[in-house]
């Protein structure tokens, strides 16, 4: 068996970050998959169901279940798009703007951090290796649906 180089480490930092931002004062309330949508609507504006599923790559079913809770707690609106009245634009409320803010900056926070201790090579690699481990799945299987992928795993 070989040793893992990274995937134990990627799977280490996911959970120091939320450890992060549960360390907020006074607490933000959220999840952290709640917290990183709510970051990427601020930096993104208003966004797409569809483009949310692209960045962040939930099943169809999660990304729902985290955009009825944002909802509920009145962070965020769904609206019918203009254009396609079968798809949906996403977008910040004002409480929502306020909380995504105090999000940002948290994680601006840790960026700092860590980022005083990588050179500009370091980060650039980083982000590659990150950015490649992201794109796995949709080279290994560019024309098969989310579905097909579970069921043919499952068979293996």
């Amino acid at each position: 068996m070989k040793r893992l180089r990274f995937v134990l480490e990627v799977h280490r930092a996911t959970h120091r970050i939320g450890l992060f931002l549960e360390g907020a004062a006074p607490p933000l309330g959220l999840s952290q998959g709640e917290a990183h949508l709510l970051a990427y609507l601020l930096e993104a504006g208003d966004t797409s169901l569809s483009e949310l599923h692209a960045a962040f790559g939930h099943k169809r079913s999660t990304l729902t279940s985290y955009m009825d809770r944002l909802e509920a707690k009145r962070l965020v609106k769904r609206e019918a798009r203009p254009e396609d009245r079968r798809s949906f634009q996403v977008s910040l409320t004002g409480p929502g703007r306020t909380l995504a803010t105090r999000v940002h900056r948290r994680l601006e926070a840790l960026e700092a951090v860590v980022l005083g201790q990588l050179g500009e090579e370091d980060v650039e690699s980083l982000r590659a290796g990150l950015e490649a481990i992201a794109e796995v799945d949709r080279e290994e299987h560019p024309s098969e649906s989310p579905r097909r992928m579970r069921t043919r795993t499952r068979s293996t």
